[in-house]
Order: structure tokens, then C-alpha cells, then sequence
């Protein structure tokens, strides 16, 4: 709330001065609605969550055999001599790491993966929304989630979106990296790898608590 009050008092510092000279035009953008519901944003979640499905099919059969070697232990390990035993144990304990290990790797593939299709897309809505100021004559366009109230007649998101769809362009062709806000929206949130039974600590989350496509 402090950063929005700050971020307002320079605005309206910044609209005083403005206005004394010129007409002052003002619109806002959802950035995260765009994301979400632009093509390229829709492409992403759809290749996001097919990655998602095909590594928990890998992980899922890596984590029953662990289950598979944990059973067997459980059940018949005071009945097999010392070193079986033992032997058991110990394949048990490599399996185990070697699925952590694996399920760490593809949360932070994941990750990587997201972040990177959303950066991509976020520039290219930057610069969509750069064109339309200019072409429109805005004095500033503003992101929504820095603005506590704006009429929808000042909405462009909607602009925005059917301009971006109409560029038919690769995600991340158009303009150059926006000096955007901490947390920016991500393309592929709200998928996760939920491996049910006893896995130790392996049901979190793919993603960040952060805004994403999904949401």
C-alpha cells in the first residue's frame, strides 16, 4: 500500500506539471489479463502444462520403485539375512536420492521454462502498449496493479490484446526488456507436480506464489 501511495504522488506531481502545458490522455492496462488471455500467452500454458504431465509420468515411475523397495523392506526385511538386508537398504537409499535429486531438477527446469516464456511475452506486450500511446497521443499508460481505481473507459487492455494477436509474431520478436516492477506476471503458474503416497517432502509446488497465467 505504501509503494502504490508513492507511486500515486508522483503521478499526480507529474500530471500537475504536464497539465499546465497540454491535454493530459491517461489509460491503464491489465498486464496480467493480457498474459493470460492473449495467443501467445495461451500457447505458453498449453506447453507449459504438457511438460508438466510428461515429467510427472517420468517421476511417478521413478517414485514407485522406490515405494516398490520400501514395501519390500517393510514386509520381509526382518526375515532376510544381514546382508540382503543391507544390500536392500542400501539400493533403497540411492533410489530415494536419486528421485529427490531428479524431482529438484525438472522443479527448477520448470521454473527456468516459465520464466523465460513469460519474460518473452511481457516485452512484447511492453512495446504493443508503448505503440498504441504513441499512436493514440496517451500522456501515460499506466499498469493496474499500480492504480488503486480507473474508469474501464480508460481500459485498453482489450486493445492491447487484439493488437498483439493481430502481429501473428513470435513470442519475444517485438521491442526490448520493459524496466518492469519486481514480480512480474509468469506465463505457466499454477502448474504443479503432485505425486501422491509417501514421497518425503516432494509435494510442492512447480511454481512460486507469484501472479501467473493460470491465475
Amino acid at each position: 500500500m505504501r509503494q502504490r501511495l508513492i507511486v500515486l504522488m508522483v503521478l499526480v506531481g507529474m500530471l500537475s506539471a504536464v497539465s499546465a502545458r497540454a491535454e493530459v490522455r491517461l489509460a491503464y492496462v491489465d498486464i496480467q489479463r493480457a498474459l493470460n488471455e492473449c495467443n501467445a500467452g495461451k500457447h505458453a500454458k498449453v506447453e507449459i502444462r504438457g511438460k508438466v504431465e510428461q515429467i510427472t509420468g517420468k517421476l511417478k515411475r521413478q517414485q514407485a520403485e522406490v515405494q516398490s523397495i520400501q514395501d519390500e523392506l517393510q514386509k520381509k526385511g526382518m526375515l532376510m539375512r544381514a546382508d540382503q538386508r543391507q544390500n536392500l537398504q542400501d539400493e533403497y537409499a540411492t533410489k530415494l536420492r536419486d528421485f529427490q535429486q531428479n524431482y529438484k531438477n525438472v522443479q527448477e527446469e520448470l521454473r527456468q521454462k516459465d520464466s523465460e516464456m513469460t519474460s518473452a511475452i511481457v516485452r512484447d506486450l511492453a512495446t504493443v502498449v508503448r505503440n498504441i500511446g504513441e499512436k493514440d497521443g496517451y500522456t501515460m499508460v499506466m499498469e493496474k496493479g499500480q492504480i488503486l481505481w480507473g474508469a474501464p473507459g480508460i481500459d485498453i487492455t482489450d486493445e492491447v490484446i487484439r493488437s498483439y494477436d493481430a502481429m501473428h509474431v513470435p513470442a519475444g520478436s517485438l521491442g526490448e526488456q520493459p524496466g518492469a516492477r519486481g514480480g512480474a506476471p509468469r506465463a505457466g503458474g499454477g502448474n504443479e507436480i503432485n505425486l501422491g503416497g509417501p514421497q518425503s517432502s516432494f509435494g510442492s509446488s512447480t511454481t512460486q506464489k507469484r501472479s501467473s497465467i493460470s491465475r
